[in-house]
């Protein structure tokens, strides 16, 4: 064999070396290529499944908390702080370190049950259902925001039972309150028939952080008794001690609110003069309301530290109130507005008490219902 032969021999051997390296690194090189891309595909598929089920216990949980605080309500105390058993009074948690049983809540609710006392006739099943609802109604809301709730049962009190006159215990009933809640700055009176429709606003936000934005001072605006417009000696420039709504009938008291003030207390003893109802009280048909009335009419000091809100802010009729009206939207409830309370007021003269609430009670829980909790409850 010649040598260019041998050196072309070598030459193929070379390369069939070379080729055969090549095949094997190439071989190397895809083994290794495969052995990544699983041990990546498995790394991702155990981190993803990972992160499937950490989603997933991270959804319940939000879930969870969502729906609790949403319907679950703090536990409070319940705090018989009057003489006598006739109310039941609800504060601050007393499980909380950061609150204390003698730190009075700046808002209390007062609400009065069994009105009349009894006296005119037994109540009957529906009535105790409505007082049952509306009670709920404001505890859950007390509870909600850390207000006080005290229900004054009327059935009990003797001093006005010889007659229909329990519009009258109003002012008795603010003044013992004043007593127990010393620290309290507002009390916040609402009659029996009343829902609050939306029970996420709070009262700092919905009244007290603009009062001065939504409180008229004067009767220029709304006059439905056509009341004088001014008074002499009227200072309008005074802190309202009193917020108080009108309808088409005059001025509203099923829903107002009143101030824990030196001036509250004397107007409260004013309010209730007893020579001044003696003379009046079978004239005023509206019985207390016609006395407030005559109240801010005649009396200067009076007029300067009341203010008037919009009815449907704390006080929106349902239809059939206000029959004469019923074109005026600033009287009636309207849902798609969010009115906060709606005040069923008259509904037994004609009108159906007990189907009313129902409707209301209803349409609250439907308006205040999670989109969670419908989709999974």
């Amino acid at each position: 064999m010649s040598e260019l032969d041998m050196k072309y021999d070598d030459g193929k051997s070379l390369n069939r070396y070379n080729d055969e390296d090549n095949d094997k690194k190439s071989l190397t090189f895809l083994k290794r290529t495969k052995l990544n891309f699983f041990r990546v595909h498995n790394f991702f598929h155990s981190e993803i499944g990972k992160s499937k089920k950490t989603l997933l216990i991270l959804f319940i949980v939000v879930f969870l908390f969502f729906w609790i605080t949403d319907s679950a309500i703090p536990d409070t105390f319940i705090d018989q702080r009057n003489q006598d058993s006739t109310s039941e009074s609800i504060g601050k948690p007393m499980n909380s370190k950061w609150f204390s049983r003698s730190k009075d809540p700046r808002f209390v609710i007062i609400l009065a049950a069994n009105e009349g006392g009894g006296v005119l006739r037994w109540k009957n099943e529906q009535e105790w259902a409505i007082e049952h609802i509306s009670i709920a109604n404001k505890k859950a809301y007390a509870k909600r925001h850390g207000y006080g709730l005290t229900i004054k049962d009327l059935a009990t009190t003797k001093r006005y039972s010889h007659e229909f006159r329990e519009g009258w215990q109003k002012a008795d009933i603010l003044k013992q309150t004043m007593r127990e809640f010393p620290d309290t700055e507002w009390f916040w009176w609402l009659d029996l028939d009343t829902l609050i429709m939306e029970p996420e606003k709070s009262l700092e936000d919905h009244i007290f952080n603009r009062i001065d934005e939504i409180t008229d001072r004067t009767l220029k605006n709304f006059n439905p008794l056509n009341l004088e417009l001014d008074q002499p000696y009227t200072d309008y420039s005074e802190e309202m001690d009193l917020l108080i709504t009108q309808d088409c009938g005059g001025f509203n008291l099923g829903s107002f609110f009143i101030k824990n003030s030196d001036w509250s207390r004397l107007f409260l003893d004013m309010w209730w003069d007893p020579i001044t109802y003696e003379q009046k009280h079978m004239v005023w048909e509206h019985r207390e309301q016609d006395a407030l009335e005559s109240l801010y009419a005649n009396e200067a000091w009076i007029r300067s530290k009341i203010g008037f809100l919009p009815l449907r802010s704390i006080n929106a009729f349902p239809p059939g109130a206000c029959s004469d009206s019923s074109d005026d939207p600033r009287y009636f409830y309207d849902e798609k507005d969010h009115d906060f309370v709606v005040n069923m007021a008259g509904c037994n003269f004609g009108r159906d008490c007990w189907g009313e609430i129902q409707y209301y009670a209803n349409l609250m829980r439907k308006l205040n219902t999670k989109w969670y909790t419908r989709l999974f409850f």
